[in-house]
């Protein structure tokens, strides 16, 4: 006969772990995708500056819009729009495959709290968004001399 050893204390340690890569998540910042379709981004770090690469092929520059509110949420919004008109009665065209993506986006992501939102630079070239968000010193903890009596 063997001898089975039984640890009702595993299964919460398995949970509390699955919680805690989720609350995680969390601390990383969110992203909310809205729209027809998403443009696929870059991220990338170094010890200034925080870089964003969107990628907005079809896109004119004038239909971007990028915010950045009190909360420290950065939006990128936009539309691609399609240069011909699909109308109900066209005989001499019909689309054999469609596999593009037409309409508006919203894309969002929140941004640490040490981002110089004055100092935000962005610029289009050739269907790529390049954001280059700069990072505030860390401010200077105060210290307070306190008096034994």
């Amino acid at each position: 006969m063997a001898i089975i050893r039984f640890d009702p204390y595993r299964t919460w340690e398995n949970i509390s772990k699955k919680m805690n890569d989720f609350t995680s998540q969390f601390e990383q910042g969110f992203n909310v995708e809205y729209g027809s379709f998403s443009p696929r981004v870059d991220i990338k770090e170094d010890e200034q500056n925080i870089m964003i690469e969107a990628e907005l092929p079809g896109i004119k520059k004038e239909d971007v819009k990028i915010t950045i509110n009190e909360e420290n949420v950065l939006t990128i919004r936009g539309e691609k729009k399609r240069e011909e008109k699909i109308e109900e009665k066209q005989e001499d065209k019909c689309y054999i495959r469609v596999e593009r993506n037409f309409g508006s986006f919203t894309r969002s992501f929140m941004l640490p709290e040490n981002i110089n939102k004055e100092s935000v630079q962005a610029k289009y070239d050739n269907g790529v968004l390049y954001l280059n968000l700069q990072k505030k010193e860390p401010e200077k903890t105060k210290e307070f001399n306190v008096e034994i009596s």
